[in-house]
């Protein structure tokens, strides 16, 4: 890790500076509202022409905000300032535009960070590809528990804009950031950070693997206590490495296995920490136990020992970890279990939309059958496949892309049976649990997780989980 005294952003003054809002979006309204309230001329530019975002620009323009849509790629006249939606991809015109005229970008993030008074909540904050809404509900019940006035926000939760400039008052905030979201904040400055892991995800947005890692190493810039990792993926120790923080802090890693001196880990089903003890080289704090976790499989265990970390670097004590990991329960639809029927188990994964958050649920089971498919997004998935193959009793495909994995079972798990069912109406859903549970044999689990997004039959990964679990159901009456 490189230090070096990293100062906080210099205040910004709004008033009368011509600010362009890039996006309507859940973010650009509320962004454009705020700087509107202090004191800036902003203008709106949106790519849709359509009716929601119609109706959106009508209630701004009662404010006396100017709107543009169906043209967000012209920089307007004296823009000063752009602070932009986080999905805008870096290459649009518009930033192209104002990189020539040395006009700053924001993203919301950004935007929050710089207006945060001068006794403002601490920032804890967690990126990766999987796991970090999980990571940061576990983290503010844990921060909770010590006490501590506290909020989940960012992509989840309570906004960043209204946490930071809302009547209440908190002492540390647990902030999920996105990749998109880190990209365009370049100043934020977290107590502690941590990255959970790094598997390919949103490359067509940010061009490469490269950039992607980078934008999520961003997140270390100028932490002032730890840089928590985890130990089992070495891409995000080499983001700490490369991270340029404050003179004394620590990288701490995260292990399922025994942890080293400055480490978390699990010790015959103990949550202990090495990292935030005196004489770390010989003594360890037991924090919890696995049973505390809810549900305890690896890669939950995983997301428990980093938000334990963060905790511990803001000072929280060990009971609250354990209280707060005890009061957690996960969101819907992130593997949970909807019943046994026959005695086996079905579980519900429909938030593992990408191989790397599918894989990570099928290493909780054994044996499976695996309910799979939906669109792919661009993903391949014989790694998937291979890592796989031997906890599989069955495989049913399901969606638009489903040959892909067909394919690859074919060729790493070709002695594993396939239903491959080509609908795609309401009752298709249906149709896949009552094949799972063909294939199903008592103490099997029946898994979905899809390794895809939803959209190509479902409105959404919740609709898609919703319908398993009905079916499920259906069939456990049935069976009754």
């Amino acid at each position: 890790m490189g230090s070096g005294q990293v100062t906080s952003s210099e205040p910004f003054d709004f008033q009368g500076k011509h600010v362009t809002v890039a996006g309507l979006g859940v973010s650009g309204v509320p962004a454009a509202k705020v700087l509107h309230g202090l004191g800036a001329s902003v203008t709106v530019v949106n790519d849709g022409d359509d009716e929601r975002a119609r109706a959106q620009a009508a209630e701004l323009e009662a404010l006396g905000i100017t709107v543009r849509l169906g043209d967000g790629d012209t920089l307007p006249e004296g823009s000063e300032l752009i602070v932009t939606a986080p999905g805008w991809k870096p290459d649009k015109p518009l930033f192209a535009a104002a990189e020539q005229a040395g006009v700053p970008v924001w993203g919301d993030v950004e935007l929050a960070w710089r207006l945060r008074g001068p006794d403002a909540a601490d920032w804890l904050a967690v990126t990766g590809t999987n796991g970090k809404t999980t990571t940061v509900q576990m983290l503010a019940s844990i921060l909770k528990a010590a006490g501590l006035r506290t909020a989940a926000v960012g992509n989840i939760g309570v906004s960043l804009l209204d946490a930071v400039l809302g009547e209440e008052r908190y002492d540390v905030l647990a902030v999920e950031l996105s990749s998109y979201q880190l990209h365009w904040a370049p100043s934020l400055r977290a107590h502690s950070a941590t990255v959970l892991n790094l598997a390919p995800d949103h490359l067509d947005w940010h061009g490469s693997m490269e950039a992607y890692a980078a934008d999520k190493g961003r997140i270390y810039e100028g932490n002032r206590v730890a840089c928590v990792y985890n130990v089992a993926d070495k891409a995000t120790e080499d983001l700490v490495r490369e991270a340029d923080v404050e003179e004394g802090c620590r990288a701490v890693g995260f292990t399922l296995g025994t942890p080293g001196p400055s480490q978390l880990g699990v010790v015959e089903g103990i949550l202990v920490d090495r990292a935030f003890v005196e004489d770390r080289h010989k003594n360890a704090q037991e924090l919890a136990e696995v049973a505390d976790v809810t549900p305890p499989a690896p890669h939950n265990i995983a997301n428990a020992l980093a938000a334990a970390a963060l905790a511990r670097a803001y000072g929280v004590p060990a009971r609250a970890v354990r209280d707060g990991l005890r009061a957690f329960t996960p969101d819907a639809h992130r593997i949970a279990h909807v019943a046994d029927v026959d005695g086996v188990a079905y579980v519900d994964d429909s938030k593992a939309t990408n191989t790397h958050a599918a894989q990570a649920s099928l290493a909780a089971y054994d044996p499976i059958v695996w309910i799979a498919g939906g669109l792919a997004k661009g993903a391949t998935f014989d790694e998937l496949v291979a890592k796989s193959a031997k906890r599989l009793r069955g495989a049913v495909l399901i969606g638009a892309d489903r040959a892909l994995i067909r394919e690859a079972l074919a060729r790493h798990a070709p002695q594993v049976p396939v239903v491959d069912l080509d609908r795609t109406d309401t009752g298709a859903m249906r149709a896949a649990v009552q094949e799972a549970h063909g294939l199903a044999q008592a103490g099997d689990t029946v898994l979905l997780a899809p390794a895809c997004a939803s959209m190509d039959m479902f409105a959404n990964y919740n609709k898609r989980g919703d319908a398993f679990a009905d079916a499920v159901r259906e069939l456990g009456s049935a069976d009754g």
